[in-house]
């Protein structure tokens, strides 16, 4: 019988980076290799559709599977959370007091969410207006509050400190309200306000310039570096912070009657306690190999690993094939490592029911679009990808564990530029 504790590659996560990872390895055609994924729950959602459901343009049952069912076959499920890492002696600790071993360790736990470190919120949350996409507890609850904006209601959307989960996804939801408003004929009548920590619309200056023009478009009025800091649930009160500018340090409150909030994020804490953690607390890996600095028989890959790149799915879906090919190099006698992963990351942003502006990036935030089109304009066809097509990649394609995508184009420079 099989030691139970001890395994040849051992996955922490169960996620998109998990679940890839360890589909690819088995279609790689290495069947011989053990393999397990260590991962508590056993619900797994599409998380790039969230503020869809928010925006109401699909529930959230339709991205929601069960856990068994995409885990692959042969691939052990050990259904138990992290406690602690000792790289040193290749062991990890699980809560319910075993202890495992491995070989090889891939980490790619995702990122959690740290509702605490706003004052109130998470009292706030799911009454009186204060919803959050980022919850599959509240994303439903989203769609309410923006169905029940009375005349003359103020929304207020919130957007923390990087990094958090797809950097988008605290503004598109603005614009689907804005545009749920405006097919109502109801958006003059109320004040729709943006506020992040950021001193811009987006980190790529040409998709920030764009996404500005839509913003002021509906008439939303956008406060840049501003950051959430108290929630007064009951009477509906958020208090924020200035960070820059003449009135940095001062506060502000507004009343509101729909708060959408993006809660700060960061690695869980059991890597940021551990020895494979940078000083920022994330997995802290080679940006294009994806292997540890530290610890050679360790990768990490997706939102905990310290990659400066835009932790979004897209970029999962271009990291785990390096993952992949360099474990096999590893386990196949030492071959010298690939450093294949250039920092690609998409964000679809959603612009509109119908439309998407599609953001696609490198390292250095360099624009790297897949398709012959310019990518600074909005697109139907776009919403047809992130509606339909991502969705189908990622349940039928990428977690089955097939590589082969669309190369992005590295050459593309901007028009008159």
């Amino acid at each position: 019988m099989a030691n139970k504790t001890h395994h040849q590659v051992l996955i922490i996560g169960g996620g998109a980076a998990g679940i890839t990872v360890a589909a690819s390895l088995r279609r790689r055609g290495s069947a011989g290799i053990d393999i397990a994924v260590v991962e508590p729950s056993d619900v797994h959602y599409y998380q790039p559709a969230f503020t869809l459901v928010g925006g109401g343009a699909c529930s959230l049952a339709e991205l929601r599977r069960n856990e068994t069912v995409l885990m692959p076959p042969g691939v052990a499920w050990i259904r138990d959370a992290v406690t602690a890492f000792d790289p040193e002696h290749n062991v990890v600790s699980l809560k319910s007091g075993s202890r495992l071993t491995y070989d090889f360790l891939v980490v790619c736990p995702g990122l959690q969410l740290n509702w605490g470190e706003v004052e109130g919120l998470k009292d706030a949350l799911g009454k009186n207006g204060a919803c959050s996409n980022y919850s599959p507890e509240h994303v439903e609850y989203t769609w309410q509050c923006l169905r029940n904006l009375k005349p003359g209601a103020v929304a207020l959307f919130t957007q923390p400190p990087l990094p958090f989960k797809c950097p988008g996804a605290p503004q598109k939801i603005v614009y689907l309200a804005a545009d749920h408003l405006r097919r109502k004929g109801m958006l003059k009548d109320r004040t729709l306000r943006f506020l992040t920590h950021a001193p811009t619309m987006f980190a790529v200056p040409i998709f920030a310039k764009e996404l500005k023009k839509i913003a002021d478009r509906y008439g939303i009025n956008v406060h840049f570096q501003t950051n959430l800091v108290a929630v007064d649930g009951a009477a509906c009160k958020a208090t924020f912070k200035i960070i820059g500018g003449e009135k940095e340090g001062q506060t502000v409150t507004f009343d509101y009657d729909m708060l959408h909030v993006t809660p700060p994020q960061s690695a869980p804490d059991f890597v940021r306690s551990s020895p494979l953690a940078n000083a920022a607390g994330y997995v802290d890996v080679h940006q294009n190999s994806l292997q540890h600095v530290k610890y050679e028989n360790v990768f990490g890959l997706g939102d905990a690993g310290s990659t400066p790149n835009s932790k979004t799915a897209a970029a999962i879906r271009k990291q785990s094939p390096v993952v992949v090919r360099n474990l096999l190099h590893l386990i196949g006698g030492g071959r010298a490592l690939e450093e294949g992963y250039d920092g690609y990351a998409s964000c679809p942003l959603t612009t509109a029911y119908g439309k998407v502006l599609m953001a696609e990036f490198i390292y250095g935030g360099k624009v790297t679009p897949t398709f012959p089109l310019d990518p600074r304009k909005e697109r139907r066809l776009n919403w047809w990808i992130k509606t339909v097509a991502l969705p189908r990649m990622y349940w039928d394609y990428m977690l089955k564990g097939r590589e082969w995508f669309f190369e992005h184009n590295t050459d593309w420079t901007e028009p008159g530029a």
